[in-house]
Formats: structure tokens, C-alpha cells, sequence
């Protein structure tokens, strides 16, 4: 008889965001006539910048004569997105990454989950506490860690790094020994960011120990404080121990549309053994390449016209961020990110754990967020708030918030 990978039945209940529309949907089924604002899943509501609708069409039409169509995109993108995008994200920062060390890719999550295919299994995980739930469950699934311990809400074998008020939500060094070491900033869920100062510290801490860094800069274009990095190949030395993770669905509204790279420098080594190297045959065998069309789309993410636009929309959702954060501190509550992140990271009012002021929240004011547990125990009392929404909705939720809390 076949058998299956037990290292999946580790993973307590459902994924953390099924769980979240299990509940609203039995919730709109029970009550029809109620209006549900939605604050919790991190998906964008403004429609494509016009430049970039403008390209998708062109390519579309170039896909219909025999001249111009394409098929398979290469593994690690068409060389016209890389260009770009070592351009305008790197080389204009000071930050010496080229074209041929980006790949091209559906989205940030899918790179997030399949990066930790490089590294042995016996590779010790460090990851924050709260995290982003697809670093931990995929390392998870991979067979990296042990048991799920109920108790504590961790799985054994894995280093916890809690990001707390006390630490001002910033991660400290390892005590334990980390071979692979996952950081967000700007930080997903907590919104807060982390210095250049302080992530040159990681940088040493990597190169120091061997340990590699997977950096994951998917709310990078959010920063809008100076002094914060918005690559880690800011840092010195950085590109032999890091990887960097980055995403159009934030910075250019594409969740629906799918595209994402990867900087694997080509410095980073184990031994004699280049992760650029193993990174390139792993996409050449597992992945069919972005389309063509896509492509086309990011290309014009970054022409003046798509840059105009695209920082716009940014605008106005750090407009409802300032909106839900200032008004949630001036109402009494204590609130943190919303400055140089869509998100804002509440503290749940009268001791109240997460999940439950999840369902009051839901239920008395039909306002719809992300339990902090569900990112780790020490998001616990904590609630994830994103300025995703429109602006009129998001002053409902504010005033729905302070009426019933």
C-alpha cells in the first residue's frame, strides 16, 4: 500500500487564512443582511495602474501572430524584467545585484516555500515569533522539524525568535544554533521594520556562523521613514549569506495577476557548492516559467508612468493605514505599524485572546481581521489589521471598532 508524507500531519488544524473564511462564510450565511468589512487577508482592492493594463493588452496582441508569440518563458525570467528590476531595485540603491542573479517568479509565497528545497534536512530553522505561517508550515511539510507541542503552540526542533513590545518587535540574535535564519521587513504581521544598523548585525551573525538568511522585502515599497533598508544587500557582505524574497502583489496590486523574484547572488556558497547554481536546476526542473504576458505587466511597473501610478495607489492605502492606526491610539488603544507597512498590529482590548476578539469583532461590529495567534504564541492578545480596503471602509471599521470596544 502507498503511504503518505507524515511530516503533513504535523501541521495543527488548517491553514491559518482557510480557517479565517471558514468562519466569515458561515458567518454571511447565518447573517445575509449584515455588511462584513474585510481587514484581515492581505489582498489589494485598487484595480492594475493603467500602464500596466496598457502592457498586458500589447503582449496579449503579440501572443496572436506568428512573429511575436512565445511559449515557455525562461526558467529564470525574460532578460527585458531583469534588467529592470536590477535597475530600479538594486543598482539605483547602491546595491550590486545584476540581472542574472534575479529570478523570475509567480509570487513571493511559492518562493518563500520552495527556497528551503536547497538546504539539508537536518538544517536548523529560525524563524520570528510571530511569522508569516508559510515559512514555518513548509519547513514543516519538508520534514525539518519535529513534533507540533499543543502546549506551546511551537514545533520542536525549531528556534523561536519572539518579537514582542519589549523588543520592540525586532528579533534577537540566536542563542541556539541556526543554519537557516527567516526575516521580514517591513515585518509580516507586526508591520514593524528593522534599521540598517541592526541588519547589518544579522548579516555578521550569518557570515560569522555559516547560517544563511532568507530575507523576505515583499512590503519594501511601504517604507516610508528614512534610514530603513529596503534590501538587505544594503548590508555589508550580505550577498554571501542572503537570499532576498520580493513581490509585485503589494507593491503593484498584482495577487490576482501572480509575479514575484528571487536574488540568489552568486557569491552565497556552501563548501563549493553555489546556491545560484542549485536555485537555477531546481527552476529549470520544477517550474515552467512565468508567462510572457505577465512579464510584460512588471516591465511596466517600473516606466515613469507605471512608477506615477503605482505610487498613487501605495499612497492611499499608507492613507488608511495612518487612518486606522492614529485613530485606533487616539481612541486608547495601543497600536504599532501602519508607517512603513499595510499593517497595522493591535493589541486586543481587556485581555481578550486573539481568536476571541476575532469572533466578537465579527460579531458585533461585522469588521473582519487576523488573529495574532495564528501567527505564533507570541501574537497571542495581538490582532492584524490591514489598510488594504478603501478609504470609506476604512473609517467604517474604525468607527464600528470604537463603538463596540
Amino acid at each position: 500500500m502507498f503511504t503518505v508524507n507524515e511530516n503533513f500531519l504535523k501541521l495543527p488544524g488548517s491553514y491559518l487564512f482557510a480557517t479565517i473564511a471558514k468562519k466569515v462564510s458561515a458567518f454571511q450565511e447565518a447573517n445575509p443582511d449584515r455588511e462584513i468589512i474585510r481587514l484581515g487577508i492581505g489582498d489589494v482592492t485598487q484595480p492594475l495602474a493603467p500602464a500596466v493594463i496598457e502592457a498586458m493588452h500589447k503582449a496579449v496582441d503579440e501572443m496572436s501572430a506568428a512573429s511575436t508569440f512565445r511559449g515557455y518563458a525562461p526558467e529564470r525570467g525574460y532578460e527585458f524584467l531583469r534588467e529592470v528590476v536590477a535597475k530600479n531595485d538594486y543598482q539605483a540603491n547602491g546595491c550590486d545585484i545584476t540581472a542574472d542573479e534575479i529570478f523570475i517568479s509567480d509570487g513571493a509565497k511559492c518562493d518563500s516555500a520552495n527556497i528551503q528545497e536547497l538546504f539539508g534536512l537536518d538544517s536548523v530553522i529560525a524563524v520570528c515569533d510571530p511569522v508569516y505561517p508559510v515559512y514555518l508550515d513548509s519547513n514543516v511539510m519538508a520534514g525539518r522539524t519535529g513534533l507540533y507541542n499543543a502546549e506551546t503552540g511551537r514545533f520542536d526542533h525549531v528556534v523561536y525568535l519572539p518579537c514582542t513590545e519589549e523588543n520592540r518587535f525586532l528579533p534577537e540574535l540566536p542563542k541556539e544554533r541556526a543554519d537557516i535564519i527567516y526575516l521580514c521587513f517591513p515585518n509580516n504581521p507586526t508591520g514593524e521594520v528593522i534599521t540598517k544598523k541592526d541588519l547589518q548585525v544579522w548579516v555578521d551573525y550569518a557570515n560569522k556562523n555559516g547560517s544563511v538568511i532568507i530575507f523576505d522585502a515583499a512590503y519594501e515599497a511601504y517604507i516610508t521613514e528614512d534610514g530603513i533598508p529596503h534590501s538587505i544587500y544594503e548590508c555589508e557582505g550580505a550577498k554571501t549569506c542572503a537570499i532576498e524574497l520580493r513581490s509585485f502583489s503589494k507593491k503593484a496590486g498584482f495577487t490576482g495577476v501572480r509575479l514575484g523574484f528571487s536574488v540568489v547572488p552568486k557569491e552565497l556558497k556552501c563548501g563549493d557548492v553555489s546556491l545560484h547554481a542549485l536555485w537555477l536546476r531546481r527552476q529549470g526542473s520544477k517550474y515552467n516559467g512565468t508567462p510572457y504576458i505577465v512579464q510584460k505587466a512588471g516591465e511596466a511597473v517600473y516606466s515613469a508612468e507605471g512608477k506615477k501610478q503605482i505610487d498613487e495607489q501605495i499612497s492611499r492605502y499608507m492613507k488608511n493605514a495612518a487612518t486606522i492606526r492614529n485613530g485606533l491610539i487616539d481612541a486608547g488603544f495601543t497600536a504599532y505599524g501602519g508607517v512603513n507597512s499595510p499593517y497595522i498590529w493591535m493589541k486586543t482590548p481587556d485581555q481578550m485572546t486573539s481568536w476571541e476578539f476575532f469572533d466578537y469583532l465579527l460579531d458585533k461590529a461585522g469588521v473582519v481581521g487576523t488573529p495574532g495567534a495564528g501567527f505564533g504564541p507570541s501574537g497571542e492578545h495581538f490582532f492584524r489589521l490591514t489598510a488594504f480596503g478603501s478609504y470609506e471602509n476604512s473609517l467604517k471599521a474604525l468607527d464600528r471598532i470604537k463603538k463596540f470596544c
